[in-house]
């Protein structure tokens, strides 16, 4: 089965979450600079997650990159992951809206944990099926920084109801851990 089809939709989809995140973000009727100020939160939160769901992009390109075959368990691996990144509008601008309060910032943890999981649960179905010896097996090693991803957000999900600053911390945290993109694949693949 060739990957074209997953790719293109997926960017697609991708582009779309983009799309409805920006659109969430409503114009001030004041001409003042002082008129965005209220609407700060909204725009920081749309701010770390337009990186995250780029992060997710960049890294999904390089993983398919390196795939060479496909399956219907991939197919479904990857509507997972689009389905946990989907509901990163709703999140962003529920915490955005309500000044990061403990509650929307954990749950906005919580969509964040859920697709680095179903991006974990891709990355090793992609290296079932591509094989173990594969250039992506390779790459992906034992991806010590997929798992201090997801234990920063766990980590992250419990500090925002001691702090809901100190959970966002971890999310900014995770966010420049992954922000230079990742070259394993890269690498891996001009061996």
């Amino acid at each position: 089965m060739g990957k074209g089809r997953i790719e293109a939709f997926s960017d697609g989809v991708i582009a779309i979450i983009i799309t409805i995140m920006v659109l969430e973000m409503k114009v001030p009727h004041a001409t003042e600079l002082s008129a965005l100020v209220p609407i700060a939160p909204v725009f920081l939160s749309y701010v770390l997650s337009f990186v995250f769901v780029g992060i997710y992009w960049n890294n999904h390109h390089h993983l398919l990159h390196a795939t060479h075959k496909i399956d219907g368990r991939i197919m479904w691996a990857n509507l997972h992951l689009l389905f946990w990144l989907s509901l990163f509008p709703f999140s962003t601008g529920w915490m955005g809206e309500n000044h990061f309060e403990a509650v929307p910032v954990a749950l906005y943890g919580v969509v964040a944990f859920m697709a680095a999981v179903a991006y974990t649960i891709l990355a090793r179905m992609l290296i079932a099926v591509n094989g173990r010896d594969s250039a992506l097996a390779e790459a992906i090693g034992s991806d010590v920084k997929g798992y201090l991803s997801l234990a920063l957000y766990l980590v992250g999900i419990g500090l925002s109801f001691v702090d809901s600053l100190f959970g966002l911390a971890c999310y900014v945290l995770v966010a420049g851990i992954w922000f230079v993109p990742d070259r394993r694949i890269e690498k891996a693949l001009k061996q």
